[in-house]
């Protein structure tokens, strides 16, 4: 049972500018590839921030009315000036929902992806993430049937009933034990693409009780 990692889902022809980049061709860059913002790299590659349209912004709401034309100094903002830092990252081997957790506890709309010396290799985007959401029901049955049943369960592709309709799963069935019913609940809803799990399956013997749920409170006993 694997996510589906990073790399999958990145942009590998990244528009990035360099430290020393101008505040206009900054935004010329945004405006030219309908980007909402784009890494700045070093010499080397090396993620050293990210540039927004949103630090464009806060640079002019700031009091600079003439930023992405010259600085009060006579100097024009750069991207080293303006960029967030230092960037949040993600590699390519981590996981799409892990980039997502990441992307909301960081509350920033993209990730540039770089490798084990932090250079880039790719950008994933809020967008590329909500892709995973647009996967086709047919496709999340057929994997809840042979990922989960059949791989990780050992069971038969038919063991269960399984419905799909907008990412939302319903199970129907009657599985030997309450602990097969919990870990099939768990596993369909570890899916990409799945809003939600729905299960009316049944089980007429209670399988050992699985350790992490031992003196947890219990609902009613299996159908017997």
């Amino acid at each position: 049972m694997k996510h589906i990692k990073v790399g999958d889902l990145m942009t590998d022809d990244v528009v990035s500018v360099v430290p020393l980049t101008s505040f206009k061709e900054v935004a010329k860059l945004l405006a030219q590839h309908d980007i909402s913002g784009l890494p700045v790299l070093d010499d080397e590659d090396r993620v050293v921030g990210v540039v927004s349209e949103s630090d464009l912004l806060s640079l002019q709401a700031a009091g600079h009315p003439d930023a992405g034309a010259t600085a009060p100094s006579g100097a024009e903002f750069t991207a080293a000036e303006i960029m967030s830092t230092p960037a949040v990252t993600v590699h390519a081997v981590e996981s799409a929902p892990e980039a997502a957790r990441l992307m909301t506890r960081s509350g920033v709309e993209r990730l540039p992806v770089v490798d084990d010396e932090s250079r880039l290799v790719g950008i994933v985007t809020r967008r590329d993430l909500l892709r995973l959401f647009l996967r086709p029901d047919a496709e999340i049955r057929r994997r809840i049937i042979q990922d989960v049943l059949v791989n990780a369960m050992g069971l038969g592709p038919d063991a269960v009933t399984v419905h799909v309709m907008d990412g939302v799963v319903t199970l129907e069935g009657r599985l030997k034990s309450r602990s097969q019913i919990a870990i099939l609940a768990y596993l369909a809803e570890q899916l990409d693409g799945v809003v939600a799990v729905v299960s009316h399956v049944t089980a007429p013997v209670d399988g050992p009780v699985p350790a992490s749920s031992q003196g947890a409170t219990h609902g009613p006993s299996a159908e017997r």
